[in-house]
């Protein structure tokens, strides 16, 4: 590869990289321009580690004919105990302090290092590995190299001009794949520890302390009935794991709904529901809870079949007007909401276990439902609010829904109308 050409495919990962193409169209587009510009290149493989609650790292693939494979993968964590890893190519070098490896697949001691077989049949010939690592200030949790490997199907294996062009290449490959991900974990860590529409809000430049948004807003908040005492008599080592799964159940059905998490509080959760037409909003609460309910079923059948401890949850819903946005310290800023409507929603909660109800909406909040909504909501009576100035007239589901399979189904189709 002449060159001119390995500056022009530098610019044009710099440009694509700077414009932030995604990296599978990137990986995609310079194998391509590889190969136009005469280097004899029949696969590629890159991945990078990243930060993320659920998967370890990112990969993305290239081939040079038709393939069944995905031109991008996620995958888990991966140790000294996980067999595949231990048997490839980036484990060995990694092992052995190796930057760059260059085997000839016709060799049969490769046939140590994973998945060798398979590209073998698929008529690939000899293979180049590269392991870039970064810097300690250049790394970012397990984000600390870059891997990639470089096959062709040529007998005779890459030519010394086309290894010198991949070494000048790949690092800036490396670069805009890092890049990327750097960006996506921003993302993922805005979105896991702030909430979706927080995270987009802060993203989009609203970081500044005291820059807040008044709103109009459906809030939800829900505790656990008897957490306390549960997690008292079980082992040390099951309390995470119990509110884990009883705040999924309810994560999942508020997000499932159009809702956003603003804050997790132990066994807390308080979120909210927006929308033009607030009608929309309550029903889109109602149908979370409906739905968080649901999730309870499963999950305690889970739980109670592993012998495990089981509970319910109460649920209260209230709507108002609260200021949305950054609160704190320069150095430590929490984007939530605050307003009487945030403390009022708390109380309203609270106030199930003294009616024996597992839901609890304001008047407020019922007198905004359309007429049907509102007859599947009865009183439980007016009550004054610990810290709150006046008095609430309190509503819950009708008790009949849980036993009337008719009116339990009419309930049903109505929240998803």
């Amino acid at each position: 590869m002449e060159l001119a050409t390995r500056v022009d495919l530098m610019n044009w990962l710099i440009s694509q990289g700077l414009t932030g193409l995604p990296e599978n169209d990137v990986i995609r587009g310079f194998c391509e321009r590889c190969c136009a510009a005469g280097l004899d290149l029949s696969r590629s493989l890159v991945f990078i580690d990243t930060l993320h609650p659920i998967f370890e790292g990112r990969g993305f693939r290239w081939n040079d004919t038709d393939s069944n494979e995905s031109d991008s993968f996620e995958y888990g964590p991966t140790g000294d105990n996980d067999d595949g890893w231990r048997r490839s190519v980036f484990y060995h070098m990694l092992e052995g302090g190796h930057d760059e490896l260059r085997l000839d697949l016709a060799d049969p001691d490769v046939h140590r290092f994973s998945r060798m077989p398979e590209l073998i049949e698929r008529g690939h010939r000899h293979m180049l590995g590269f392991v870039h690592r970064f810097g300690e200030t250049g790394a970012l949790g397990q984000m600390d190299c870059f891997y990639s490997y470089w096959l062709t199907r040529r007998e005779g294996g890459f030519r010394e001009r086309e290894l010198d062009a991949l070494r000048d290449l790949v690092p800036v490959l490396g670069m805009v794949i890092k890049s990327a991900q750097q960006v996506d974990i921003v993302r993922t860590l805005g979105r896991v520890y702030l909430g979706r529409d927080a995270s987009e809000r802060v993203l989009h430049g609203k970081i500044s302390r005291g820059v807040t948004e008044q709103i109009n807003a459906v809030l939800w908040f829900s505790d656990l009935r008897g957490s306390t005492s549960i997690t008292e008599s079980i082992a040390p080592d099951e309390i995470i794991p119990f509110l884990n799964d009883y705040a999924q159940a309810a994560i999942d059905a508020i997000h499932d709904c159009g809702g956003d998490v603003l804050k997790l509080m132990g066994d807390g959760v308080l979120a909210m529901f927006t929308s033009e037409n607030m009608s929309k909003a309550k029903r889109a609460a109602l149908k979370a809870e409906y739905r968080f309910r649901l999730n309870m079923i499963g999950l305690n059948a889970k739980r109670g079949g592993e012998g495990r401890a089981v509970t319910s949850a109460y649920v209260g819903l209230h709507v108002g007007e609260v200021f949305y946005g950054n609160i704190g310290h320069d150095d430590r800023l929490d984007f939530t909401v605050v307003g009487p409507t945030v403390n009022e929603v708390s109380r309203i909660a609270s106030m199930c276990r003294s009616v024996d109800r597992e839901l609890l909406v304001s008047a407020a909040f019922r007198d905004g439902l359309d007429t049907a909504g509102q007859n599947y909501l009865v009183s439980t009576g007016r009550f004054a609010l610990r810290g709150i100035g006046r008095a609430q007239d309190l509503y819950t589901l009708e008790p009949a829904i849980a036993t009337d399979e008719v009116l339990a189904g009419r309930y049903e189709r109505y929240l998803k109308s």
